[in-house]
């Protein structure tokens, strides 16, 4: 009988999961019709990952994040093309 090799995945940490999250909220669809997307504080999240991430976002050119009660809405503009 072969042994198996134990590659389980690394659990996420909670900056990762935060990024994925984002992330799906940035790509979805409606997100990226109407080019704002609204990005929840959910219980748990670190203000410390929520401080990385924005300042990550806001080093993008064309991007402009608003401070909500909840959390924060993105909006950004597609330069076009010359």
């Amino acid at each position: 009988m072969a042994k198996g090799t134990s590659s389980a995945a690394a659990t996420p940490s909670s900056y990762e999961l935060l990024g994925a999250r984002v992330s799906r909220a940035i790509n979805s669809p409606a997100a990226q019709k109407s080019q704002t997307a609204v990005l929840l504080h959910a219980e748990g999240d670190s203000p410390d990952d929520w401080a990385r991430i924005l300042e990550e976002i806001g080093e993008n050119d064309n991007v402009t994040i608003a401070h909500r009660d909840d959390g924060y809405q993105l909006f950004w503009t597609v330069p076009k093309d010359d």
